[in-house]
């Protein structure tokens, strides 16, 4: 089982020409209500993948708050771990996509900035073989998290996103992390243009602070490393992405990660889940919205099967 212990959000979403500069107004085109939120999109993603998903959480008592927890429901995720709170709205993102499918986001908490340490109880973690994090959430909570994660024997899987500087101690219970090129160089403290040029290199600096690290890359898929005691280098590899069509890349992290932990806790080698974790997050660029672009076991598996034909 998958437990995810994030955000839940409601996205609006506005097409635009292009992005406005400061202090100008732009009219786009009709907006779009999805479910969102980086810890409900990768539940979604990963119940759609295969796994038996759990999630914590909080959304507001209030309209955007029940719809959200619907849609949970609908996908087949447990949700009697997000809590209604009376006093604080739900979380929402504001989110505007370009002609060129890139986007830009605006995150307004609500209620997914009063988890707290203290509301995270062991018991919920019984039973977990992967818990899933992501930093949308106050960062007291997932450190939290990962430590009854690890006190539970599961795999802690932490999607650095939003992106934030984080030291070894506060990374000792992740067993997995999974960033960007710009979260491994915010990481790393270097510049974003040194790592496109060494992206494996920065997977295998970022084991001096976990077991294992993915650095994902877009189109190009993903690279990895692993911390060993056989020799000095860690193991290390890449894996090939899928070329698709992009219409809107909103959630596509998500969707990797999603993918990936399910793929983790059906017990797939590390090159394996990356594989499906690229064709879901490919997939997912193919589709407008959040969780309406993440795709099921049964796509994501074709897509790998079309790429050794």
């Amino acid at each position: 089982m998958i437990v995810v212990v994030g955000s839940l959000n409601v996205d609006l979403v506005v097409p635009v020409e292009r992005f406005p500069v400061a202090g100008e107004t732009l009219l786009g085109g009709d907006y779009a209500r999805h479910r969102g939120g980086k810890g409900a999109n990768q539940a979604v993603a990963a119940a759609r993948a295969g796994g038996t998903v759990r999630m914590l959480g909080r959304v507001g008592d209030d309209a955007f708050g029940a719809w959200l927890s619907a849609g949970l429901d609908a996908d087949g995720v447990d949700h009697r771990g997000v809590v209604s709170l009376p006093d604080a709205p739900t979380g929402v993102a504001f989110i505007s996509v370009d002609a060129c499918a890139q986007n830009t986001i605006i995150v307004s908490p609500g209620a997914n900035g009063r988890l707290g340490a203290r509301d995270l109880a062991a018991h919920a973690f019984d039973g977990a073989g992967v818990v899933l994090l992501q930093l949308e959430v106050p960062l007291v909570a997932s450190l939290r998290a990962a430590e009854l994660a690890k006190a539970a024997g599961a795999l802690v899987v932490l999607n650095l996103a939003p992106a934030t500087t984080l030291d070894a101690e506060q990374l000792r219970h992740v067993d997995v992390l999974v960033v960007n090129e710009s979260e491994a160089a915010l990481l790393l403290g270097i510049d974003a243009a040194d790592l496109a040029d060494r992206p494996e290199r920065a997977a295998r600096d970022l084991t001096t602070l976990v077991p294992t690290a993915i650095v994902t890359l877009g189109a190009s898929g993903s690279t990895w490393a692993r911390r060993t005691t056989r020799t000095a280098e860690p193991a290390a590899g890449r894996v090939a992405g899928f070329p698709v069509t992009a219409v809107d890349t909103t959630a596509a992290g998500d969707a990797f990660v999603g993918a990936l932990a399910a793929a983790l806790d059906g017990g797939a080698p590390l090159e394996a889940a990356l594989r499906s974790a690229n064709a879901a997050g490919a997939l997912a660029v193919t589709a407008r919205g959040a969780q309406p672009s993440l795709p099921t076991a049964e796509a994501i598996e074709a897509l790998v099967q079309e790429s050794r034909s």
